[in-house]
């Protein structure tokens, strides 16, 4: 568990990636990997939990935006 907690902090950090992005390249769930950062990882790695929330705060403030690019390619079609 331990390597897994880290291995996705890892690549959150290094990719800029959204829960959804890292838990599909882990082979988990949202709910696994949301989890995981949220609760487990404080208490891993400290800086490197602040690191992810960095990532995870900007992703939240622009979700709207990705939605709106999403649907707007989506009717492009």
């Amino acid at each position: 568990m331990k390597e897994r907690v880290l291995q996705t902090a890892h690549y959150i950090v290094e990719n800029d990636a959204t829960v959804r992005q890292a838990a599909r390249a882990m082979g988990v769930s949202k709910s696994t990997v949301h989890a995981d950062m949220c609760e487990k990882l404080k208490y891993l790695d400290a800086d490197l939990y602040e690191k992810v929330r960095k990532v995870l705060e900007h992703n939240l403030s622009v979700r709207h935006l990705r939605g709106g690019i999403a649907t707007r390619e989506k009717y492009k079609k």
